[in-house]
C-alpha cells in the first residue's frame, strides 16, 4: 500500500496557519465602523433671543440666536436641530427676526451685514452690506401689514443711519443719515397707519431727538429735539404710543417723557419711592399697554403708567424671576410671562397686560436645582381645541441649558453648557469587584428589577413601542463599552468638563452620556453678582494604594472678574457623584495655578496657587502636605509670561511670606531671571511648554548608522514665538519686508536662551505643540503665500560621546560630566520647514501609556476636523535622496509639502463646530483617547502604532478558535498516521 504523499498535507496546514494569521491584518474603517468607538454630539449655545414659528401645518419650530454665534431653527415638539449655522467670531451676531413667515433675517457686526435665511432648510438667500460709519448698538425692525411696497419692509438703524432694505432680495430702497452729532437711534416703532416710520435717538445724554419719517421714501416728515437736564443712560422703552419711560444717568429716577405735537414733556419718577431696597443693576421692559417691568438683582415689580404723571407699582416679585416679552393675543390684549423659582420648584405665570390682578395660566414644575435660576423667558400662545388660548414657554437657566415648558411640564431640555466648555480632565471609572454584578453598580434594586420586566416582556413579545424604545436604551447602556467600570484597555473614563457657566459636567467615554451635572455654587454668578472667569480644573485626588476605597476627586478655581487683584474661589467635587466636598472663598488672588508631581499621604495632589503680588499658597493646607512641599521646595521652579508686558520671568520659593505673617502655607519668590523683548519689533504670541504627565520611553534615540543621539529631556523647557507688530494681525495686512517670527527654546530654571531661530515674512497666528525633545510649530508665509509648519528637534552633546547602549537599557548613570546649572548645556539642534495646505485652529499629539508608540500630531483644521498626521513627517533629518541606513531607520524622504491623506482625519466626515481644543489622553495600553470641543463635542480612539498594543474590535475570535481547532485535529491525525505508518513498516 502507497503511503499518501505528506507534501500536499503540509501545504494544506500551511495555508490554515496564513488565512489565519491574515485575519489580524484588516485595519480599515467601514462607513458602517463609524460610531462604534466615537460619538459627535451637536449643540448651539446660550440662547440669547428666540423667534416662534408655529404654522398651522408642517412643524412648529422656534428659530433662536446663541452666544456661542449660531443661529438654529429647532424643532418645538422635540428640541431637535432643523438647522444651524456658526457664524466666525470676526462676525457677531446682533439681532434676529423673522419676516413675510419664510424668511429669517439676522443683522451682524454692529449693523454691517444684513442676511436673509430660508426658514424650512437655513440657505442662505441674499446678504446686504450696509455703510455704518461707527460701531453701536443696532437695531432691526421688519414692518408688518407694509402698504408701500409688495414686501416687508426690513428697516435697520445703527449709528444715525436708518436703512430699508427690501425682504424679498436684499435691496436697499433708501437710506437715510441723521445730521445731529452724536446721535444713535435707540428706537424704530411703525405707526398704526403703516405710512410713518417713528425713529427715536439720544444725542449724547441729554438730547433726545424724535423724527417722523416716511416709509415709502424714508423723507423727514417732523423733527422733535429737546434737552433733558441730567441726562439719560441710554435704557429707553416705549409704554405707548406717546409716551417713553427711561433712565436717568445717575440711576436713581425714572423719566416719564411724552410727546405732545410738537413739543416734549417729562417728569421724573425717584425709583427709591417705587423700589425701597434698591441695590444691584437696573433693567426696564415695556410689556404693552402701559405696563413695564423694572428688574434688579433681587426682584421685578410690575408698573403701570398713571396718566402721564408718574409710575405706580401693580405687582412685586421677590424671589429670582424672569419676565418675557409681551404676546399679542388680540387686537386690545397682549401676554407675558413671569417664571419665578419657590424653593425647589419654578412657578409659571402668565398674565395678561389689560389686568394684571389675575393670571391667565399659574403652574409649579419641579426642576432640577442644578441648572440654576432662570434667566430668559420667551413666550409662545397656540389655540386649544376649545378654541382658547394655550401658551409655552422656551426657558433659558443659568446653567445656559434650554428647556420647554408647557402644560405643566418640562416638555424637552438641551444641555447647551457643553456648547461652552471651558476646561476638562479625566477620572478613573470604580473597579468591577469579583461576585458584584454590574447592575449593582448602576442601579438600585428597584431599577434592576424594573429592567428585568421590561425584558421579560420584550421577550414575550408583550412590551409596547414605549417599553420596547426603553429596552433598546437598557441594551445599549449596558453594553461592553457603557459599563460604569473600569476596562481591561482603559478607554471606559469620565470626562470632567467644566463650562463657562460654571458648571461642571461628567461625561461617559462610551456614549458621552451625562452621568451628573453640578452648578458648583461657590461659581454661581447669581450669587457671587459677576461673571465667572478664568475657570480652570484640576485632578485633585487620584486614590491608589492605602486610600483605594476612596472616591477621586477634581479641583475647580475661578474668579469673578477679569483684574488680577480679585480674590479666587475654589470647589471639591466627587468624581463619582459630583458632591461637592469642600468650598473655600480664598483671601488672595489666582493669577498662575501649577499642579505640583508631589502628593500627600492620602494621595491629593499639590498645587500652588500665585497671586498678583508674586506669592505662593500651597493647596491643599495639612501638615502633610507642607512637610512633603518643605522637602522638595528648593527643587521648585515656576515661570510666567507677561503677554501685556512683553516679559518672561523665572522665579524660585522662598520660606517666609511677606504679606500673610504667620501663615506657613504662603510662600515669597525670588526673580532669578526675566527676559524683556523689545516691543518694537517682538510681541510674545504664545508659550507652550510639556505636559506634566507626558511618558518618555526612551531617553535615546538609535539612526540607521547606529549612532545614538540623545534627548533632551528637560522638562523646564520652554518654547516661545514672538511676531513683529505688523505680523500679529490678520493675514494680508503686512509686507513681507515687515513680518518676521522668533522661535526661542528656553531653560526656565536659569532663564537661557537655547535655541533662536527667525523666519524671514511669517505672520501669525501662530499654534505649536512640545513634546518630548521636539518642538512643532504652524504659521503663515507670507512670501510664499503657503501655510507652513516647522519642527525643531533638540538633543543632549554632553553625552554624545558615551555609546555604551548596555548602561542605557539597564538605566545605569552614564554622563561623562555632572550637571550644572551655571555651565551651559551643550546641546544640537536640528529643524526643518514644511508646507502644508490647511489653516490651523488647534494643536496637540497623542499620549499614550508608556510613550512606546511613535506619535501623531492632532491638527485641528479650518474645517473643524481634526486630522492625525504622522510625526516622522516632520523629521528634520528628511533628505531628498536619503541613504540606505536611513531608509532602514524608516525616515521618508524629502517633499515641500506635508501630505494630507483623507483617511487620516479621525473625525471622520463629522465637523466640530467653532472648534477650541483637542484633548489627548493616554489609555492603558499604548492607545490614545482624543477629545475635541467647540460648539460641538467629538470622541474617539486613536491607536498609532495601530494593532500593536491590542486586537481589534473586529477580531474574529471565532474564526481563530476554528483554526486551532483544526490544527489540532490535523497534528492529531498526522500523529495517529504516522503512528500506522512506522507499525507497517516494522512488520515490513
Amino acid at each position: 500500500m502507497a503511503a499518501p504523499p505528506r507534501r500536499s498535507l503540509l501545504v494544506l496546514l500551511a495555508g490554515i496557519l496564513v488565512f489565519g494569521s491574515l485575519t489580524t491584518l484588516a485595519t480599515a474603517i467601514y462607513e458602517d465602523q463609524v460610531g462604534l468607538a466615537d460619538w459627535h454630539q451637536k449643540y448651539i449655545g446660550k440662547v440669547k433671543q428666540a423667534v416662534y414659528h408655529s404654522q398651522k401645518s408642517g412643524r412648529r419650530r422656534v428659530v433662536v440666536l446663541t452666544e456661542e454665534n449660531v443661529i438654529s431653527s429647532l424643532d418645538l415638539r422635540s428640541g431637535d436641530i432643523f438647522w444651524r449655522h456658526v457664524i466666525d467670531k470676526n462676525d457677531p451676531l446682533d439681532q434676529l427676526s423673522l419676516s413675510l413667515g419664510k424668511y429669517v433675517l439676522t443683522l451682524s457686526l454692529g449693523g454691517t451685514i444684513l442676511r436673509a435665511w430660508n426658514l424650512p432648510d437655513g440657505h442662505m438667500i441674499w446678504e446686504t452690506n450696509l455703510r455704518i460709519s461707527t460701531a453701536s448698538n443696532p437695531q432691526l425692525h421688519v414692518m408688518s401689514n407694509n402698504k408701500v411696497a409688495n414686501d416687508n419692509l426690513v428697516l435697520v438703524s445703527a449709528g444715525r443711519w436708518i436703512y430699508a432694505v427690501s425682504s424679498t432680495d436684499g435691496a436697499i430702497l433708501w437710506e437715510k443719515e441723521f445730521s445731529l452729532d452724536g446721535l444713535e437711534i435707540k428706537r424704530i416703532l411703525q405707526s398704526p397707519e403703516n405710512g410713518i416710520v417713528y425713529a427715536l435717538g439720544l444725542a449724547g445724554s441729554s438730547k433726545l431727538a424724535l423724527y417722523h419719517l416716511s416709509a415709502k421714501t424714508g423723507e423727514i416728515l417732523k423733527d422733535i429735539q429737546e434737552s433733558l437736564p441730567g441726562g439719560l443712560l441710554g435704557e429707553t422703552v416705549l409704554v405707548s404710543d406717546n409716551v417713553l419711560v427711561a433712565l436717568d444717568k445717575a440711576r436713581s429716577s425714572l423719566l416719564v417723557i411724552e410727546f405732545k405735537g410738537e413739543r416734549i414733556s417729562y417728569n421724573k419718577v425717584h425709583v427709591s419711592d417705587l423700589v425701597q431696597d434698591l441695590s444691584g443693576s437696573l433693567e426696564l421692559q415695556s410689556l404693552s399697554n402701559g405696563v413695564i417691568s423694572l428688574q434688579t438683582s433681587s426682584s421685578i415689580s410690575l408698573l403701570k403708567l398713571k396718566g402721564t404723571d408718574g409710575l405706580e407699582v401693580l405687582q412685586r416679585f421677590d424671589q429670582p424671576a424672569a419676565v418675557s416679552d409681551s404676546l399679542t393675543i388680540t387686537e386690545k390684549e397682549a401676554a407675558f410671562a413671569v417664571v419665578q423659582h419657590l424653593g425647589s420648584e419654578i412657578e409659571f405665570i402668565v398674565k395678561s397686560t389689560s389686568d394684571l390682578s389675575s393670571e391667565i395660566i399659574k403652574e409649579k414644575l419641579v426642576i432640577d436645582q442644578n441648572r440654576g435660576n432662570v434667566e430668559k423667558v420667551f413666550l409662545n400662545s397656540y389655540i386649544r381645541t376649545d378654541r382658547s388660548h394655550g401658551f409655552r414657554a422656551l426657558v433659558v437657566m443659568e446653567d445656559h441649558s434650554l428647556l420647554l415648558i408647557q402644560q405643566g411640564e418640562v416638555v424637552w431640555s438641551r444641555e447647551d453648557g457643553l456648547a461652552s466648555i471651558v476646561d476638562v480632565t479625566t477620572s478613573e471609572l470604580p473597579v468591577e469587584k469579583d461576585g458584584v454584578s454590574v447592575a449593582d453598580v448602576e442601579h438600585n434594586l428597584f431599577e434592576w428589577l424594573k429592567g428585568h420586566m421590561l425584558k421579560l416582556k420584550g421577550s414575550l413579545m408583550l412590551a409596547n413601542a414605549d417599553e420596547v424604545a426603553a429596552i433598546q436604551a437598557m441594551r445599549l447602556k449596558s453594553s461592553e463599552k457603557n459599563k460604569m467600570t473600569r476596562d481591561h484597555n482603559g478607554f471606559r473614563k469620565l470626562l470632567v468638563v467644566l463650562t463657562k457657566a460654571g458648571k461642571v459636567m461628567a461625561l461617559h467615554t462610551g456614549d458621552g452620556r451625562v452621568i451628573w451635572s453640578k452648578l458648583v455654587p461657590s461659581l454661581r454668578a447669581s450669587r457671587c453678582g459677576g461673571v465667572p472667569s478664568a475657570l480652570r480644573i484640576y485632578q485633585w485626588q487620584v486614590p491608589h494604594h492605602s486610600v483605594m476605597r476612596e472616591n477621586p476627586s477634581v479641583l475647580v478655581v475661578g474668579k469673578f472678574g477679569a483684574e488680577p487683584s480679585i480674590p479666587g474661589v475654589f470647589s471639591i467635587l466627587d468624581s463619582y457623584s459630583g458632591e461637592e466636598l469642600n468650598s473655600m472663598k480664598l483671601d488672595h488672588s489666582v493669577v498662575q495655578i501649577i499642579p505640583l508631581t508631589l502628593k500627600d499621604s492620602s494621595e491629593q495632589q499639590l498645587h500652588l496657587f500665585v497671586d498678583s503680588d508674586s506669592n505662593a499658597h500651597l493647596y491643599p493646607k495639612s501638615p502633610d502636605a507642607l512637610n512633603v512641599f518643605l522637602h522638595e521646595m528648593s527643587n521648585l521652579y515656576f515661570y510666567s509670561v507677561d503677554i501685556q508686558a512683553n516679559v518672561i520671568k523665572g522665579y524660585s520659593l522662598q520660606k517666609s511670606c511677606n504679606l500673610n505673617v504667620g501663615d506657613e502655607y504662603c510662600f515669597s519668590t525670588k526673580e532669578l531671571w526675566f527676559i524683556i523683548f523689545p516691543s518694537d519689533s517682538e510681541r510674545i504670541t504664545i508659550s507652550e511648554t510639556r505636559k506634566m504627565n507626558e511618558v518618555v520611553h526612551t531617553q535615546a534615540k538609535i539612526s540607521g548608522d547606529h549612532d545614538v543621539m540623545y534627548k533632551y529631556l528637560s522638562k523646564n523647557l520652554v518654547f516661545v514665538a514672538t511676531l513683529s507688530p505688523k505680523a500679529a494681525v490678520d493675514i494680508g495686512s503686512a509686507l513681507p519686508e515687515e513680518a518676521s517670527l522668533v522661535a526661542y527654546l528656553i531653560d526656565a530654571v536659569t532663564g537661557r536662551i537655547l535655541h533662536r531661530v527667525t523666519h524671514h515674512g511669517a505672520q501669525g497666528p501662530v499654534h505649536a505643540v512640545l513634546s518630548e525633545n521636539w518642538v512643532v510649530y504652524h504659521y503663515f508665509n507670507l512670501r510664499a503665500h503657503r501655510f507652513e509648519m516647522a519642527v525643531i528637534e533638540i538633543y543632549d552633546q554632553s553625552r554624545a560621546g558615551n555609546k555604551d547602549v548596555t548602561k542605557l537599557i539597564l538605566g545605569k548613570h552614564n554622563l561623562l560630566a555632572p550637571i550644572t546649572s551655571y555651565a551651559r548645556p551643550e546641546v544640537a539642534v536640528k529643524s526643518q520647514s514644511y508646507f502644508f495646505t490647511h489653516s490651523v485652529k488647534a494643536m496637540a499629539v497623542t499620549q499614550t501609556a508608556k510613550g512606546i508608540t511613535s506619535k501623531q500630531l492632532l491638527l485641528g483644521t479650518i474645517g473643524d476636523q481634526v486630522l492625525a498626521l504622522d510625526k516622522r513627517y516632520l523629521d528634520p533629518r528628511r533628505s531628498v535622496n536619503p541613504t540606505q541606513q536611513e531608509k532602514e531607520e524608516g525616515i521618508i524622504p524629502l517633499t515641500d509639502s506635508l501630505p494630507i491623506i483623507p483617511q487620516s482625519f479621525v473625525t471622520h466626515s463629522h465637523q466640530v463646530e467653532a472648534l477650541r481644543a483637542i484633548v489627548s489622553i493616554p489609555a492603558k495600553l499604548e492607545s490614545t483617547i482624543v477629545f475635541t470641543y467647540g460648539v460641538d463635542l467629538f470622541y474617539t480612539q486613536l491607536a498609532p502604532s495601530r494593532t500593536y498594543d491590542s486586537l481589534t474590535d473586529e477580531f474574529s475570535y471565532a474564526l481563530l478558535l476554528i483554526t486551532i481547532a483544526v490544527l489540532v485535529a490535523a497534528i492529531i491525525g498526522t500523529w495517529i498516521w504516522s503512528e500506522k505508518k512506522e507499525l507497517r513498516d516494522k512488520w515490513r
